[in-house]
């Protein structure tokens, strides 16, 4: 039976654990950095907070204690925030064994960096490493919706244990090698949500948001290939599938901050109305900024979404200038 912790008690690692334990014969530790979340998951059996509606089964053991949740863990599976990667992965780095895998299921660029979670993690430990994405709610994974996800490792054999340990008739894997690929394609999908987002407040129709949609996976792609990344995987699974999820889906946290500042709301007024929960996007848009200025990227509609979330541009002014760009091929 292998022994997996998970990193992070919100939504997407409480998905993932009640995922994990469904299959009945993994050790599954979920790991909390808040002391009383923890206790609430003990005392009533779900996630109040961040996944309500969804009972953690009997296998799940939950701590608030970092060190412990990892002790002869085989996998050790990263769902924190990605600004709160670094300071995890430095508390437990001098514990691990050389044997542990590391697999990062977050999703962004650090900000002061402009590293992925690869990166971050390969800065601090030499531990078999692999990233997990694809189009995937939270909820419906939950749920145990039928759900395709990716998983990379420069390893073939570690893709190929992960792939096997993560499996369930509700949970397929598929393996690439293309780490880059996997990392960017999950991340910048949410700076394009939010512009789907404003989009949609905007009440501009169906035509902007399949375009937006469009040009938003060449932006992607273009980035993603200066870093090192294949074109093929920004259309697979972790590119255009996530991005068609997060532009398209309800459930996206990153396209409702979007609606939101698309109908004339101040940024803070919509985080603040999160209760902690974390849309990635907001994070990501000023760091995917950096990387491209390091690369020579041109990223126009990241850069109309930054300056409308951090500089309070006009949605409309924003959409007009990405309207008036000089012409060009596709």
């Amino acid at each position: 039976m292998s022994r997996i912790s998970i990193l992070g008690a919100g939504a997407w690692g409480t998905a993932l654990a009640i995922s994990l334990a469904r299959r009945g014969d993994h050790e599954i530790c979920l790991w909390s950095h808040s002391t009383a979340l923890a206790e609430q998951l003990h005392e009533h059996g779900e996630n109040l907070p961040y996944l309500p509606g969804y009972t953690l089964p009997a296998g799940i053991g939950v701590t608030s204690d970092l060190v412990g949740s990892i002790f002869e863990a085989d996998i050790i599976l990263c769902v924190t925030p990605s600004q709160h990667l670094r300071s995890t992965i430095t508390q437990i780095a001098p514990l691990l064994t050389s044997d542990q895998i590391l697999v990062s299921a977050s999703k962004g660029i650090e900000e002061t960096t402009f590293l992925r979670m690869s990166q971050v993690i390969a800065s601090i430990t030499n531990n078999p490493f692999a990233a997990l994405g694809g189009p995937s709610f939270a909820q419906e994974v939950a749920a145990a919706a039928p759900t395709a996800v990716v998983v990379a490792s420069l390893d073939p054999a570690v893709s190929l244990t992960i792939q096997r340990e993560f499996t369930s008739p509700s949970l397929r894997l598929y393996t690439n090698d293309d780490v880059a690929g996997v990392e960017l394609g999950g991340s910048l999908k949410n700076v394009i949500a939010l512009a789907a987002g404003v989009v949609h407040g905007l009440d501009l129709g169906h035509n902007s948001a399949a375009a937006l949609i469009t040009r938003g996976i060449a932006e992607i792609t273009r980035l993603a290939i200066a870093c090192g990344g294949h074109r093929q995987t920004l259309a697979g699974l972790s590119g255009v599938g996530d991005l068609v999820l997060t532009c398209t889906g309800s459930l996206s946290r990153n396209r409702s901050v979007g609606i939101e500042l698309g109908r004339g709301r101040q940024l803070s007024d919509i985080i603040a109305g999160l209760h902690g929960k974390v849309a990635e996007g907001v994070r990501s848009t000023t760091a995917a900024l950096g990387l491209a200025a390091r690369y020579a990227v041109d990223m126009p509609i990241t850069s109309q979404m930054d300056a409308i979330l951090h500089r309070n541009k006009n949605p409309r002014e924003a959409i007009r200038e990405l309207m008036s760009r000089p012409n060009r091929d596709e």
